[in-house]
């Protein structure tokens, strides 16, 4: 069979949203429902991410309203996470030995001002912020650097390294108050994206800031990362 070209993807492509938006239910939806929708709408050749973002009543602006946090899903993301720690060197065995890729302390730091971030979180325990902290302009801006309120500077090392590699994941509200998170895959039961669903909002929900007024969690919507959103009653 010949191989498709681009004009036939493009049509391809076009035929799956047509189909998808019929199938797009109108107003929000209760979790269950808006699961059922993401679910039923045409799959493409991999299994799809599902994510969610909530749009919040906050002012990103004012420090003391910033939602930010970690969470572990109870059906996990299906996604595994590249861990390294900064730890002390009586704790390096433990530490690999819960999963963390790489782990250390000056050494790694080093490694890192070198070039090296082949990893997605990075753990520290809290006597090596001081030696972390020299690492603030690579890790800050990419949103790697290790925080007491994301749950990543914690004593317990070797706990935070086996959460965070079986799919814990960090949230923070961006400029626009939005928070992003992922609920799973395509391939996950309903049942199970729903309470993971069901769990992320009632961890949002815990952490609203006592100085946010209003309506505070505005809109929700779910989606796989290659088809439509589907906005949650909440």
């Amino acid at each position: 069979m010949p191989a498709l070209t681009a004009a036939d993807r493009k049509l391809s492509l076009s035929k799956r949203n047509r189909a998808n938006k019929k199938g797009l239910p109108q107003g929000a939806q209760s979790i269950e429902n808006a699961v059922k929708a993401v679910k039923q709408f045409k799959k493409v050749k991999f299994d799809e991410t599902i994510n969610v973002v909530v749009n919040l009543g906050i002012d990103p602006k004012q420090a003391d309203q910033i939602v930010r946090g970690s969470v572990s899903l109870p059906h996990g993301t299906g996604k595994s996470a590249r861990v390294i720690a900064f730890c002390q060197s009586d704790k390096i065995a433990g530490a690999k030995a819960a999963g963390a890729i790489e782990a250390g302390g000056e050494d790694l730091v080093a490694k890192i001002e070198g070039g090296w971030m082949d990893f997605d979180v990075a753990v520290a325990s809290p006597d090596m912020m001081r030696v972390v902290s020299k690492l603030g302009k690579v890790l800050g801006p990419k949103g790697l650097m290790p925080s007491p309120k994301a749950g990543t500077v914690t004593p317990n090392i070797n706990e935070a390294v086996k959460e965070y590699s079986a799919g814990k994941q960090e949230y923070r509200n961006d400029d626009g108050g939005n928070v992003h998170a992922v609920i799973g895959k395509m391939s996950f039961a309903e049942k199970a994206l729903a309470e993971n669903l069901t769990a992320f909002l009632e961890t949002i929900n815990k952490v609203k800031p006592a100085s946010s007024k209003g309506t505070y969690i505005k809109k929700c919507v779910i989606a796989g990362c290659m088809s439509p959103g589907v906005q949650v009653a909440v």
